[in-house]
């Protein structure tokens, strides 16, 4: 297989942005409540599909190096902006806040993706590859819907979530109260418009050039930025994470790669969602930061290597419901 390096990424840009420009088809898929911004590649001999569903604050810019390494091993990509982020629809006047109504809204917009697009374009066999809440939004999808998913590969999902020192329970109280209140649309407290961090006090990531590079990628384009969460977000959060525990996915094979230093994601729900589901396997990648596609290699090329050895270990079996 084919792996970008820290060392040749650099003077792989050229080819990495061309890629994006000319080879990725994108465009907006109309939804009864705004356009939403998606992206796909398909290679002439693709083996299989992966279907990428982000986390929060990112759109598909940000998976420039990732999108292009999949497509060079022969792999077709499908990319999807959620709601509230990336390219697509913005809920307030501001946009930097973090918002959605529910988090179901989040599966509803995937499925709308699979079927529409996904669906129209490609036959074969695919996988549901996801990070941090987009994996939360996975989960959410693959236990509502029905599909055809062979498997799903999920990067520090979002099954809880650490709250910075405020006790979970008060978090939650000022989630539920603040909606109550009419307040669903304000910053929850400490959170404010976008702002890029020193790499030096990041919690996401040991790569110091791919830091700098998807952070360069949102300062050239500030459509992409996306500021903290709001009370409403955070109440929608709170309410999937509430049901994680009866969530069933009808023997699908998941993956779960949890990073060891996370600290955006809370780790304890994913080993008990492994511990809970027989068709959950988990592996935690030592000295790893919360962004895992985003690491340094040392971290990354095992990532992906054991997202190449579940899907193709998958390839001759049918996992996906109908």
């Amino acid at each position: 297989m084919f792996y970008s390096t820290e060392a040749d990424i650099e003077q792989n840009l050229t080819a990495i942005e061309k890629f994006y420009d000319s080879t990725l088809n994108k465009a907006y898929l109309t939804t009864p409540t705004g356009d939403l911004f998606y992206a796909y590649a398909l290679p002439e001999h693709a083996k299989y599909a992966i279907v990428f569903s982000s986390g929060r604050i990112e759109g598909l810019d940000k998976y420039q190096e990732l999108l292009w390494e999949l497509y060079n091993n022969n792999i077709a990509v499908f990319i999807l902006d959620h709601q509230g982020q990336g390219r697509s629809y913005r809920h307030l006047a501001n946009p930097h806040k973090g918002f959605v109504h529910q988090f179901s809204d989040y599966s509803a917009d995937f499925s709308l993706f699979n079927q529409k697009i996904v669906d129209s374009l490609w036959q074969g066999k695919k996988f549901l590859v996801a990070h941090s809440m987009g994996g939360a939004i996975a989960l959410d999808y693959l236990s509502q819907y029905s599909h055809s998913f062979s498997g799903a590969y999920l990067s520090a999902p979002m099954l809880d979530v650490h709250t910075k020192g405020i006790p979970k329970p008060l978090a939650k109280l000022a989630a539920s109260s603040a909606k109550l209140f009419g307040l669903s649309g304000a910053y929850a407290i400490g959170q404010k418009n976008y702002l890029p961090v020193d790499f030096t006090l990041n919690v996401l990531t040991s790569s110091k050039i791919r830091y700098g590079l998807f952070r360069k990628v949102y300062q050239q384009t500030p459509l992409l930025q996306l500021g903290g969460v709001t009370y409403g977000w955070l109440n929608s959060a709170f309410s999937f994470i509430a049901c994680v525990n009866t969530l069933e996915l009808n023997n699908l094979p998941v993956y779960i790669a949890s990073a060891e230093n996370d600290e955006v994601v809370d780790n304890q729900a994913q080993h008990a969602l492994a511990k809970r589901l027989n068709n959950v396997t988990l592996r935690v990648f030592n000295n790893a930061k919360h962004e895992l596609f985003f690491e340094r290699d040392e971290v990354r090329k095992p990532l992906l290597t054991s997202l190449y050895k579940f899907t193709e270990g998958l390839l001759s079996t049918d996992n996906g419901s109908k």
